[in-house]
């Protein structure tokens, strides 16, 4: 062995001694009375939290505003907008399986939001789960016949199933509700001009 690879030796084996010393000094943490409650975490309530989390998303900052729904989820469980909110900035980061995880917690506690049934449709076709995916869209209509929205992403669900008639119909009517409503005018533009 060389006198460098000697000391390297050396310098591992002080490190290693050093990392078990300090793992035997460690002890694990005691259940104190003074526990640290939901509300020790933040001054703020579940409410200006969630606030706090929509301010970051919108500046993008996606990792932040799941941190700050997290704390507001844990100050007040079972609250279906901030579950909701979770599972779409999960969807944002591509953590799919998560982020429904989270739509289904909401659905259960709020099963007439139609934004949730929306949500879990968009996330199935992107699985390309369409049964399903079409299952959250008519349970949208049933709870709202006229949002534009629910026609125009059920548009683009039966353009993935390969059915353009039924899909430019969903296209039609979005526009109905919503003459302004350009998306659906260029999805409905792009399947008329697929089928000449």
């Amino acid at each position: 062995m060389t006198l460098f690879q000697l000391i390297m030796l050396g310098a591992s084996a002080f490190f290693a001694y050093k990392i078990y010393e300090h793992i035997q000094t460690l002890q694990d943490p005691k259940n104190d009375e003074n526990e640290r409650s939901a509300d020790a975490f933040s001054p703020f309530d579940s409410s200006v939290l969630v606030e706090k989390a929509d301010e970051a998303m919108q500046k993008g900052d996606l990792q932040k505003a799941l941190a700050i729904y997290s704390e507001a989820n844990i100050k007040e469980p079972k609250n279906a907008e901030t579950l909701f909110k979770m599972g779409y900035v999960l969807t944002k980061q591509n953590r799919d399986d998560e982020a429904m995880e989270y739509y289904k917690e909401a659905l259960e506690l709020d099963p007439n939001d139609t934004y949730i049934h929306q949500a879990m449709a968009s996330l199935y076709r992107k699985m390309g789960q369409f049964a399903s995916a079409k299952n959250h869209l008519n349970s949208s209509l049933e709870i709202d016949k006229t949002n534009p929205i629910t026609y125009y992403n059920y548009g683009n669900l039966l353009v993935d199933m390969k059915h353009f008639d039924e899909a430019k119909e969903m296209y039609k009517k979005a526009l109905e509700l919503d003459p302004d409503f350009k998306e659906a005018g260029e999805e409905l533009a792009k399947v008329e001009e697929m089928q000449v």
